[in-house]
């Protein structure tokens, strides 16, 4: 007969973010553990609060199935002795086994005749089984861990009582000083202890007790009651899922309510509002019908409906006080110049070992200026990212991003604008921080996307040169990131710049121009050639590709972001020729023989007048009709054409010995493969490729 069971962590309020995270990794490890305790069961299902991780496991095997195994041991010539009998060491092993020596038999094993034992494990009854769950939950991992009382142990949170329970049977098990039972906690104030009866209990008697244990039920009640406020109000409201994920693991019962704020804080830009609401006090903001922002919000207690007044009384209190400090630093802001913050940033360290903010804004304005004219800026466009390049992190002393630092780069952009700057300049300034994640949105203008490649270039190879590189998970400065994010950038735009060259060329110009502010900007180069370059492989993993593709493409000599994304485009777009097989194999041929040529290769010249059969005089013709075009041309282009060289190649092996024994001959054949593998090499190591 099918069992269920219940297992319940009760703890101290967790931090929202956890939350989810924390219960898959219960559902996860226990799904493992119970497949390799081959333990059937039906369906796991989860429920998690701020102040519980539950599993309710439904179909659940009474015990394991007995296991039935043929065990193998030593080999027949150490098992009997001269006179037939069994030695000391197969009757070790069949002991070790839990079995009569008399049960050994001898199979043959790769052609020698072997101890052979059949072995019986009788399944384990699931209350012995499910003991084990103490230890899967005792082994969950969080990013931050506590101790708590005299304890060396560390989890999440203090643990408060523990449930497990099979059927109507308690399944022992203890963390710490917390036995487990079938008591559970119902709401912290509106609740009382549960004593529950049986495992399924579970979700209805909390429900009772004010505790919406499911999680997407949890979700689903908030969303209602938004939407149900907002269409009695008229209002439109964003369910923002990032918040909305954050407040369903705030609270146990949820009751939506609306506040109100007066209508003068609107004067406020809507951005320091929606920040004041959303991210400081987990408030949805509200539109009207006709998307201006409303003076009004809908928060979320954890609680019922009682008193409901006064805790709205007391959230619009708080957001008033939020947003009385963000009008006087509005206010206060604008009685400054731009000027004056840029002045001040002349005092706001970057780093102590690398300098200020003001010298940062400097080198970076340099090669801003640089990879402008690289990437075909307009003049106007030129001149705006100066423009932008010169002021760019004056908002970081400005009252409002002291007090609101997420705001950072959106209150540029905003008093940029009302100290006269262009739209454009205004644009960048926000635009340079972005992506602000690893799938973030990127700068939508060029100005804003070269300055953001210019400033994360700078941030990167600054690092680099004062030694404070990333390893292993520690990467304090996010400099894995803004590197993923440039890459990001440069594909995006399709722009085309060789990081494997860059770093000594920003060297040159900040030593040209005086601004290497006593730091030596070559230091560390291959290890940043190396760090883009995983970049880079990052990014194409992210994509699907596959692992010998990515291999391969990265080995390409520029390690230029949009050319290796051409490449990996070209390469996938052939992948499905009948052919490419062919032709893959025979450019590989020819690196390999290049590869292994031990001369010296410097002067790569081919003699027509030492060829011997036709297909040199083919294959010679035909390269040098594409060598000076190669470079100019498209990847695609590139790929037809080493395409047409395949059958040319394939007769050249044929007809023509490589390593002949004159050396001269031997010479210029391998000078021939050389000239070729040069062409081959613009898509990088065809050898990584696995083609079939």
């Amino acid at each position: 007969m099918a069992a269920n069971y219940l297992f319940e962590i009760g703890l101290e309020e967790m931090p929202a973010h956890v939350v989810r995270p924390s219960i898959e990794q219960l559902v996860a490890k226990t799904t493992n553990y119970l497949k390799e305790q081959r333990l059937d069961y039906a369906e796991i299902k989860s429920f998690a609060t701020p102040r519980r991780l539950a599993i309710l496991i439904s179909g659940l095997a009474e015990r394991q199935p007995d296991k039935v195994e043929e065990v193998k041991g030593p080999a027949k010539r150490m098992a009997l002795d001269v006179d037939g009998h069994f030695t000391k060491a197969a009757i070790g092993f069949a002991r070790g086994q839990k079995v009569d020596p008399e049960t050994i038999t001898f199979k043959e094993f790769k052609g020698e005749p072997y101890v052979f034992v059949e072995k019986k494990t009788v399944g384990q009854p699931a209350a012995e089984v499910l003991a084990g769950i103490q230890d899967i939950a005792k082994g969950l991992t969080f990013p931050t861990r506590m101790k708590w009382g005299s304890n060396e142990f560390e989890y999440i949170r203090p643990i408060h009582w523990l449930v497990s329970l099979l059927d109507e049977q308690i399944v022992p098990m203890q963390i710490l000083d917390v036995q487990a039972g079938r008591i559970t906690q119902g709401h912290r104030f509106l609740g009382k202890p549960i004593e529950l009866a049986t495992a399924t209990d579970y979700e209805e008697a909390l429900a009772q007790e004010f505790v919406i244990a499911d999680m997407a039920k949890r979700q689903d009640v908030i969303e209602k009651q938004i939407q149900d406020i907002a269409a009695e109000n008229n209002w439109q409201v964003d369910l923002d899922p990032d918040l909305l994920e954050e407040v369903v693991n705030l609270v146990e019962y949820p009751t939506a309510f609306a506040g109100h704020f007066a209508e003068e804080y609107l004067a406020v830009p809507e951005a320091v509002l929606i920040t004041s609401m959303k991210d400081n006090q987990r408030y949805f903001y509200v539109r009207t019908q006709d998307g201006q922002l409303a003076p009004y919000f809908i928060g979320v207690r954890n609680g019922n409906h009682d008193y409901l007044e006064n805790v709205i009384s007391g959230n619009e209190k708080v957001l008033v006080a939020r947003l009385e400090d963000a009008k006087f630093f509005f206010e206060d802001d604008q009685k400054h110049t731009i000027a004056d913050y840029v002045d001040k940033l002349k005092t706001v360290s970057f780093h102590d070992k690398i300098g200020t903010m003001y010298e940062k804004m400097q080198r970076v304005a340099l090669i801003a200026r640089n990879l402008g004219e690289m990437f075909n800026l307009s003049t106007q466009e030129l001149a705006d990212l100066d423009r932008a390049a010169h002021i760019y992190k004056f908002d970081l002393v400005t009252g409002m991003v002291g007090e609101f630092p997420e705001l950072q780069g959106v209150m540029g952009e905003i008093y940029a604008k009302i100290f006269g700057e262009n739209e454009a300049v205004a644009q960048a300034i926000r635009e340079h921080y972005m992506p602000t994640s690893a799938d973030g949105d990127l700068p939508a203008s060029k100005v804003g996307a070269t300055l953001a490649i210019a400033d994360k270039l700078d941030t990167i190879y600054a690092f680099f040169s004062v030694d404070m590189i990333p390893s292993g998970s520690n990467d304090p400065y996010a400099l894995r990131r803004q590197s993923y994010g440039l890459v990001r950038i440069l594909v995006a735009n399709h722009w085309h710049l060789k990081l494997r060259d860059l770093q000594p060329r920003i060297a040159n110009s900040l030593a040209e121009n005086d601004l290497t502010f006593n730091l030596d900007w070559t230091n560390n180069a291959q290890n940043a050639r190396h760090f883009f370059v995983d970049r880079i492989r990052q990014l194409f993993n992210t994509k699907n590709l596959r692992h010998d593709m990515i291999e391969a493409i990265v080995a390409s000599d520029s390690a230029d972001p949009a050319t290796i994304a051409d490449i990996a485009k070209t390469l996938v777009q052939h992948s499905h020729d009948d052919d490419f097989k062919e032709t893959i194999e025979a450019l590989t041929r020819v690196s390999r023989l290049v590869a292994q040529a031990d001369l010296d290769l410097d002067t790569l010249t081919v003699d027509p007048s030492l060829f011997e059969n036709p297909s040199e005089q083919k294959l010679y013709d035909a390269v040098e009709n594409i060598r000076d075009s190669f470079k100019q041309q498209t990847i695609a282009e590139n790929y037809e054409q080493l395409h047409a060289l395949q059958p040319l190649i394939a007769n050249y092996f044929d007809e023509n010995m490589i390593m002949a024994d004159d050396e001269k001959v031997r010479r210029n054949r391998l000078i021939q493969l050389a000239l070729i593998q040069r062409l081959i090499k613009i898509f990088g190591n065809l050898q990584e490729l696995v083609v079939k």
